[in-house]
């Protein structure tokens, strides 16, 4: 079995932890009943109380957490919950974007949770679907994480928060998302920040670094960028169902959280992009002074080259011995090809002088 947690509440408490959910569906379907007395503003099920009964209307709750679960368990919690096609059908395949839908009173939401790991630089995202309905939550991992977890803890401390029903639920796991962007971004600001100390140490391993750092942001950035309509969504969306006052509060609040983690992986983005400019500029440096030092390497041969090139010249001339050469049976012959070499040596030399090249 995938479930990890199945529990049902009832006034924000959990009253079981049903074993199987054939267990859950009776459980729940038995509070439902008991409490139908209660709750006069319900005509039919899953009808919506008014402002004033709100506080009534989840007094019976069941939260199944599954990790990966097999196409038996989702048949089973579509038959029994009433889940769309389109959305069951999202869920088995996964891998899909952050975003929000709406299947009659059932809201589909899926969430990318993400943890930095400092040793290799590298941001890895998971993946969350949460199925909200008038008195249920289901939670569907596709990776490992342990948010979830801590969401559950921390809302069956809070009662209060609890007995607010599913939506209370749906907002303590998106803050709980948002909550954990905040270490990655403290983890990309440090290397950030050494990338660009490397960078102006003149550091030549750097470029991978940087660019690595980039794929990664971008990544993030596609999790992240789509929370700030989601947000919006949520906010009509509460308005539009009733959603008691003080959750919309609060999930502005996340709102405003999630703004500033777009602002900020913007700027990551913007700064990466500079750092990787930057590092093009200074490579283009580095390549363009190593080609100057290779040109000055050169032209000092050349001359050296060209300064040797000429005595050799004449010692091989006057080396044929021909015997039609008058300067070879003239007594002054040796000295006029030494001092000769000498001074086309001495020329070139003070000529390369002149122009640098020595």
């Amino acid at each position: 079995m995938s479930i990890v947690d199945n529990a049902v509440y009832r006034a924000g408490r959990r009253v079981a932890s049903p074993s199987s959910l054939e267990e859950t569906f009776k459980l729940l379907s038995e509070i439902d009943q008991a409490d139908a007395g209660d709750r006069d503003c319900y005509v039919e099920p899953h009808t919506r109380c008014t402002d004033a009964d709100h506080h009534h209307e989840h007094s019976g709750m069941a939260w199944i957490g599954l990790y990966r679960p097999d196409e038996s368990e989702i048949a089973a919690l579509k038959e029994q919950f009433g889940l769309h096609e389109l959305a069951i059908e999202d869920t088995i395949q996964a891998h899909q974007r952050p975003k929000a839908e709406r299947y009659g009173q059932t809201l589909f939401t899926v969430l990318r949770p993400a943890s930095y790991h400092d040793d290799d630089e590298a941001i890895r995202l998971g993946e969350i679907h949460v199925f909200t309905g008038p008195n249920f939550v289901i939670t569907v991992r596709h990776s490992e994480t342990t948010g979830v977890a801590k969401v559950r803890q921390r809302v069956e401390d809070d009662p209060d928060l609890l007995s607010r029903g599913p939506d209370a639920v749906l907002y303590a796991l998106i803050d709980q998302v948002v909550d954990d962007y905040f270490p990655i971004l403290r983890g990309v600001e440090d290397d950030i920040d050494q990338i660009e100390d490397s960078l102006f140490k003149g550091e030549t391993d750097v470029s991978q670094r940087i660019y690595e750092l980039a794929r990664q942001v971008n990544l993030f950035h596609r999790a992240v960028s789509p929370l700030t309509i989601l947000a919006d969504q949520f906010e009509a969306g509460f308005k539009k169902w009733h959603t008691d006052e003080e959750l919309q509060h609060m999930l502005r609040d996340v709102r405003d959280h999630v703004l500033m983690v777009t602002a900020r992986v913007e700027s990551f983005r913007a700064q990466l992009n500079d750092a990787m400019q930057l590092d093009a500029t200074l490579t283009a440096a580095r390549q363009n002074d190593a080609a100057m030092e290779l040109n000055e390497q050169t032209k000092k041969i050349s001359s050296w080259a060209a300064i040797l090139f000429a005595p050799s010249m004449i010692g091989s001339i006057y080396g044929m011995n021909f015997d039609d050469m008058p300067e070879l049976h003239w007594a002054l012959g040796y000295p006029f090809a030494l001092a000769l070499m000498l001074g086309v040596a001495v020329v070139l030399y003070l000529v390369f002088k002149h122009k640098d090249w020595l």
